[in-house]
């Protein structure tokens, strides 16, 4: 394994003692986790943690689906200038509440998700930009671009416009990667959308604002708070941003150079397991953020591993197996039923396209 320093590798989001100096405030949980340093493939990891189901299913959506950005659903969210278009690639996304993508792969090796971000605020609206609501915010990425690289400049005259649904507000940041191993999170602070772009930017959690994290870990490092680098660095185990955040960094260094896939896939998740949110933990105000799914990608070959924390076993989808071409039918697959298990590519069924 290519031996990165630490502070590169954690630098990805540095938000490990971040919280404890910030105000108290709602914090949604979630976490993403890349792996481009192992010579074999590239992987991301990423927890859905969330107060209640996201109802989550799993779509195959070929490319030429005509999409209306400024649709929320059957409600109207964007009134002028909307952004619409056709899907250039097709993509495998897990759904939230069917009305929007919040994690996925294209056909091409980009893959997204979509985490809370308390801080957001995407600005007034500007009619002078195409608005494309902030739940397709991913399958616009998805559907039109190959490469991070792509999808910045895609997403760059665009406007994201806030929504809501089941009384949550989608305060989101945005974070994409490659098959060639680069990452980039996206931010609206203050009305102005803020780009990281860098392939050292490996782990993401939640709040503070990306620049706060980087700051916040570079004093860390500077004070030396993760030494020594063994069993016994004292690492916070609790389940906010920055406790998983600084977990996530931690183990993540150490992972060793894996044999084959199998192995790659098996570490990510290890880590991703590490900083699952168990059931009925105290989040905020004792209200509880259980971890919903976990989800590991393979951005090399192309297969999308899944796994919902009340199945006992862990699926995966071979897009190479999926029919994408424009025209194809739109497929979907129910994550949630105890028999899911290995390779089930094949267990896919017809559906009309949700979003």
């Amino acid at each position: 394994m290519e031996r990165r320093s630490f502070f590169r590798l954690a630098g990805s989001a540095a938000l490990i003692p971040a919280l404890s100096l910030l105000p108290e405030r709602s914090v949604h949980a979630c976490t993403r986790v890349l792996w481009n340093s192992n010579n074999l493939a590239v992987i991301t990891g990423r927890t859905m943690d969330w107060p209640e189901s996201t109802q989550p299913k799993i779509y195959a959506l070929p490319a030429g689906i005509a999409r209306n950005g400024g649709k929320l659903g059957n409600f109207t969210i964007v009134q002028k200038n909307p952004l619409s278009w056709t899907s250039k690639y097709g993509s495998l996304v897990a759904g939230a509440y069917d009305l929007g993508a919040v994690d996925g792969v294209n056909e091409h090796g980009l893959a997204g998700h979509m985490l809370y971000l308390n801080s957001t605020d995407y600005g007034a609206r500007d009619a002078s930009k195409p608005g494309l609501q902030a739940g397709l915010w991913l399958q616009y990425a998805l559907d039109n671009a190959a490469s991070v690289t792509e999808a910045l400049a895609l997403l760059a005259p665009i406007q994201i416009v806030m929504v809501e649904a089941h009384g949550h507000k989608a305060s989101l940041h945005l974070v994409l990667e490659d098959a060639g191993g680069d990452s980039a999170i996206i931010e609206y602070i203050n009305g102005q959308a803020v780009v990281h772009h860098n392939r050292d930017y490996t782990v993401v959690t939640n709040d503070p604002p990306y620049a706060e994290q980087l700051m916040l870990l570079k004093k860390m490092v500077e004070t030396h708070a993760f030494q020594p680098l063994n069993r016994n660095t004292p690492l916070p185990g609790n389940v906010n941003p920055v406790d998983r955040f600084q977990r996530a960094a931690f183990f993540s260094h150490f992972l060793p150079q894996p044999q084959d896939t199998r192995q790659a896939i098996a570490a990510m998740f290890s880590i991703m397991a590490n900083v699952s949110v168990p059931f009925g933990a105290p989040y905020k105000d004792f209200s509880t953020y259980n971890t919903e799914y976990r989800s590991v990608t393979d951005l090399t070959n192309l297969t999308y591993y899944f796994q919902l924390a009340t199945v006992p076993s862990v699926s995966w989808t071979r897009l190479a197996g999926l029919d994408l071409k424009p025209g194809a039918q739109a497929l979907t697959f129910d994550p949630d039923a105890l028999d899911v298990a290995g390779d089930v590519t094949a267990r896919y069924i017809p559906v009309t396209p949700p979003f």
